[in-house]
């Protein structure tokens, strides 16, 4: 978590000069375990094809083919890697954005007065791994915003971002 002026340049663009950032969070590398899994079972994969392959004739153009499928689930991982490392979670004083995209910039944004209610799950493997969602809910209709994936410390985040919601009565009189 981060407080004040260290979000990136990527994330202070969205901020509005009166708007006070509280919370921003990457979201947690977890969003990278499929990638992985991906690269590392096509590593084995062509291991397996390469010593199975290697001494035929013709098994050299198929081992070309298949660790040019490796550099491209490579390829695809770096990608992913390079778009983790720009997403964000951000809480301002005014509203919750999230940003994503590497080309495609895409910012998600929920003022904070129109949430209604908010939750958050943890699944068995977020439990683990410490990650959870937050689901968040607007007074009848649809937001851009209504889910976050792999928030890292959501009891954490989940109450700072409730205090900021649902402030206590001494709060609230200042």
């Amino acid at each position: 978590m981060t407080h004040g002026d260290s979000a990136p340049s990527s994330v202070n663009r969205y901020l509005l000069p009166q708007e006070q950032q509280f919370i921003m969070v990457r979201r947690h590398p977890a969003i990278l375990l499929r990638p992985v899994a991906e690269v590392l079972a096509g590593l084995i994969v062509a291991g397996l094809l390469s010593k199975f392959f290697g001494g035929s004739d013709q098994g050299g153009t198929a081992l070309v083919v298949v660790w040019w499928l490796w550099l491209l689930l490579l390829v695809r991982f770096v990608w992913k890697v390079a778009e983790w490392s720009v997403d964000y979670f951000v809480v301002t004083s005014k509203r919750m954005l999230l940003t994503t995209g590497l080309i495609t910039r895409k910012v998600a944004m929920m003022p904070l007065g129109k949430v209604t209610d908010m939750s958050f799950q943890r699944s068995l493997l977020g439990r683990m791994l410490g990650y959870g969602e937050f689901i968040l809910e607007s007074a009848g209709q649809d937001q851009a915003l209504s889910t976050v994936e792999y928030i890292p410390y959501p009891e954490t985040l989940y109450l700072e971002v409730c205090g900021m919601l649902f402030p206590s009565k001494d709060e609230s009189d200042d």
